[in-house]
């Protein structure tokens, strides 16, 4: 019999893996989000209780999934004796239905992707569809997500329980909507998904540069989008989403440090994630007009030819961050722009257009700006104002890896 550390490690290794899995079933048979979590949790205390004791089940999504539905199911019975207006009883029924929808693998697998177009239902706000999906899809907790966009956690929290209240009253289904609804609610889901990437492909917080989960269930959504609606915009954030992919055993050393893209070993990057991402860069390029995720993957692409930073095209991509201004104007795009022309006309050039950025007030709390002028600085000999800038992105800056790597160019500074 294993000992009980080894299943609560078991237990702790599951919840990583299947957790929102489980949710997102449990959601689907339930009918209800808050319902859903308490049931989730009060599963995984269960298997807390019994696999030490039974084992590990061969299969422990379905253990998940079969005993908080059941345990929800109890809950809402217990509730409905004491219940004058009948309505939990109501719901308990609707738990109890449906026997051969819980036990359908097919349908279980699919249940992610039920969820997320719940989550971006166009009767929610843009920022309550990307607050709910991080939060209900994916599993980040209220402050890493509120870090993530700049918003206070208190704020971000009644976005979230506001959403899930709007859902109920609304009574919005769980489904994948109708195919012609779905170039309408295409844009909400597409965006969702490319914030989802980003949270995997450079965490916001926590002790790694990325997190693999994130990423991964992200490309798997973008799969299930271009397989369902392959739109030229779904086909472009996936191959932008492999082609960055496709660096992320180079992005951090063997001891977890930060790598920049220039310093980067090339021969690390995964060729065979590269050649699918190019194929589908050429898919959606070839409509017209071309959209925002088919130009940021043509960006993608130039780096991903390169052999160096120095063989770059640097040229061509401060021209495609140019189309892509025209066509989604941001200060962050400006910034990676600003970026990609200090690598063509040299440091002076990106810092004087960085400090403009930042004079406009936009990009004050984005350490990013304020690594990208430190750097500039830092290039020019203007070591007080490297120094500053550094100091301000450290503060801002919640990711372990990258916090190393700031202090480390601060303590170069020093010598």
């Amino acid at each position: 019999m294993p000992t009980t550390d080894r299943v609560h490690e078991a237990v702790a290794a599951v919840y990583r893996s299947e957790s929102r899995r489980v949710l997102a079933t449990l959601i689907r048979l339930l009918g209800d989000f808050d319902l859903a979590e308490d049931a989730l949790h009060e599963a995984f205390r269960a298997a807390l209780e019994q696999w030490p004791r039974d084992g590990v089940p061969a299969n422990p999504r379905a253990w998940l999934v079969s005993a908080g539905r059941f345990k929800a199911i109890d809950n809402l019975r217990r509730l409905a004796r004491f219940d004058a207006l009948d309505e939990t009883g109501a719901r308990a029924e609707v738990a109890v239905d449906g026997r051969a929808a819980w036990a359908d693998e097919e349908g279980i697998e699919d249940d992610r992707f039920r969820l997320i177009f719940t989550c971006c239902h166009p009767a929610l706000s843009a920022d309550a569809q990307v607050a709910l999906t991080l939060r209900e899809v994916c599993g980040l907790i209220t402050e890493e997500i509120a870090r993530a966009f700049l918003t206070p956690a208190p704020t971000l929290a009644q976005r979230i329980v506001r959403a899930k209240a709007k859902i109920r009253q609304a009574r919005i289904p769980y489904e994948v909507p109708a195919r012609e609804e779905l170039p309408a609610r295409l844009d909400a889901v597409l965006r969702v998904v490319c914030l989802v990437f980003n949270e995997g492909y450079a965490a916001s917080s926590g002790p790694a540069v990325t997190r693999h989960d994130l990423s991964a269930e992200a490309i798997r959504l973008g799969r299930l989008l271009v397989e369902l609606l392959p739109e030229p915009e779904a086909i472009g954030l996936l191959a932008l989403m492999l082609l960055h992919d496709s660096r992320r055993a180079a992005r951090a050393s063997a001891s977890g440090d930060l790598v920049l893209l220039e310093d980067q070993d090339r021969a690390l990057w995964d060729r065979e994630q590269i050649a699918e991402g190019v194929g589908l860069v050429e898919r959606a390029l070839s409509s017209h007009p071309v959209g925002p995720y088919a130009i940021q993957v043509a960006i993608a692409a130039v780096h991903a030819k390169a052999s160096s930073s120095a063989a770059t095209d640097w040229a061509e991509i401060v021209g495609l961050y140019d189309v892509l201004l025209q066509t989604v104007p941001s200060p962050v795009i400006e910034l990676n722009r600003a970026v990609a022309v200090a690598m063509r006309d040299g440091p002076a050039t990106g810092l004087a257009l960085v400090e403009a950025i930042l004079d406009r007030g936009e990009l004050k709390d984005y350490r990013l700006a304020h690594a990208a002028r430190a750097d500039f600085c830092r290039r020019l000999g203007r070591t007080a104002d490297a120094r500053a800038s550094y100091e301000r992105a450290l503060a801002l800056t919640e990711q372990e890896p990258e916090r190393r790597f700031l202090e480390r160019r601060l303590a170069e500074l020093r010598t």
